[in-house]
């Protein structure tokens, strides 16, 4: 069957439910996406599985999406192992009130999974029955994939770069860029940013001041050797600087003298490899 195939046949199965069938990716990354109402959830989950010309008997994986405002989209992918098709089904729920069916029941390899989606988003499986820490630890604070989590570690430390995110070579009126989780400079707690890096509406300026330029001294080209400083007069008996050999130092060669070759030993033996 086609993408569009395992789409509708899914989307006639929930008949009269009002589902929505699609193609997400492209290629042989296509894959056939049918998204259904929140109270379908778990009817749609088992029809996949139960239908014989779906038969998605594998489960692959649950996670979910934050769409702020919209809520959260739960995301489900099953697979069959027999006719070698699978379908993503999508279901929102409310930002307010996350909550949606589990389906445990339905594939038992779905637990784990929608551990860590509760852990991670806040979100509740209805009939899960036990949704206890996966990842975190049993007191930590908080649903860290979801966009208004605040990351602690960027407001305790600056962005690592040479510039904030935003901000261009020639510097302007542009507005610094935040990704998610990370607050504007003065929105949560004491932020110490370079100067110039906020924006309109973006908090006060100022912070830790950027290091002048100035104070970076200039590297010598490649191969370059620093000026040597004049010998002062009556220095004569001063030692040579490191790099220099002092006068009758180091092999004859490198004072242009000749090398005499090495005397000729002609008291080897036998035993020594020579003859007598």
């Amino acid at each position: 069957m086609t993408e569009e195939e395992v789409g509708a046949r899914l989307v006639a199965l929930l008949a009269p439910v009002e589902a929505t069938p699609s193609v997400s990716g492209g290629q042989r990354f296509a894959r056939a996406t049918v998204d259904v109402p929140l109270a379908s959830w778990s009817a749609a989950v088992r029809a996949a599985r139960d239908d014989s010309e779906l038969a998605c008997d594998f489960f692959d994986w649950l996670s979910a999406v934050d769409e702020l405002a919209e809520g959260f989209d739960v995301v489900a992918h099953l697979w069959s192992t027999r006719l070698r098709h699978g379908v993503l089904l999508r279901t929102r729920v409310p930002r307010d009130a996350p909550s949606v069916a589990s389906v445990v029941d339905v594939y038992p390899g779905a637990a784990w999974h929608e551990r860590e989606t509760h852990e991670m988003f806040g979100i509740d499986f209805d009939g899960h029955g036990e949704l206890r820490p996966l990842l975190l630890p049993p007191e930590f604070e908080g649903h860290p994939l979801r966009k208004e989590f605040v990351l602690a570690s960027r407001v305790a430390k600056p962005w690592p770069g040479a510039k904030e995110p935003g901000e261009s070579e020639a510097g302007g009126g542009r507005r610094p860029i935040r990704p998610p989780g990370v607050p504007a400079p003065g929105e949560w707690g004491t932020t110490p940013t370079p100067a110039g890096a906020g924006g309109v509406g973006e908090g006060p300026r100022g912070g830790t001041p950027a290091r002048p330029a100035a104070e970076r001294q200039a590297r010598p080209a490649p191969g370059a050797r620093p000026a040597r400083t004049p010998r002062a007069a009556g220095a004569a008996d001063a030692p040579p600087p490191a790099d220099e050999p002092a006068p009758g130092a180091g092999p004859a060669a490198s004072r242009g003298e000749p090398v005499a070759d090495p005397p000729v030993r002609d008291d080897r033996t036998d035993h020594d490899g020579g003859t007598a």
